[in-house]
């Protein structure tokens, strides 16, 4: 019998749009731009960001890194950081979000990079798991991991949604004033 985290259903499509708007109202007050660099998420986070009329003022770009290659060349994940810990990792996840950051010109920047499944999972990194970074201007970049359980949509549903609210409390915590 399958746990309650195997069973995770992917987010509404309406809950994800009404995080995105309230991302959108945080980076407003922040005054910052925000860049993405995805890889499991393969463009959600700023498709749901970009479905915002007026998210032009508080959204810079994004990218859409799958392959390794594609961190490499497009925001300057070392090939030595994928040798030594793969593309599912801290480590990864956190030079993907500083490359996107300097890439873009951005103030802030989330990475996310992951196993959605249903196969490409192993015993040391199972189906699941996803690695957020987050990275801002004068600050250096942290990374956060979390296992989420469902089918390939919930666990990519899950880490948009994740991603989404990373954004929001990083805005929120923003100095007054900025």
């Amino acid at each position: 019998m399958a746990s309650a985290a195997d069973v995770r259903q992917q987010p509404p499509e309406a809950s994800l749009a009404s995080l995105a708007q309230e991302a959108g109202r945080a980076l407003q007050a922040a005054r910052w731009r925000l860049a993405t660099a995805e890889s499991c998420t393969g463009g959600w986070i700023a498709k749901c960001l970009t479905d915002i009329a007026g998210s032009s003022s508080w959204f810079e770009r994004g990218y859409v890194t799958y392959s390794d290659a594609a961190k490499v060349q497009a925001l300057g994940v070392g090939s030595a950081t994928l040798r030594a810990h793969g593309a599912v990792s801290a480590e990864t996840a956190c030079e993907m979000a500083a490359g996107a950051l300097v890439q873009s010109g951005a103030d802030i920047a989330v990475s996310v990079t992951g196993i959605a499944g249903p196969d490409g999972g192993s015993i040391a990194k199972p189906v699941g798991l996803v690695w957020f970074g987050l990275a801002r201007r004068g600050v250096s970049a942290v990374s956060e991991q979390h296992r989420f359980g469902g089918d390939r949509a919930a666990v990519r549903g899950a880490a948009v949604e994740r991603a989404l609210t990373l954004i929001i409390e990083a805005a929120r915590a923003a100095p007054v004033g900025r």
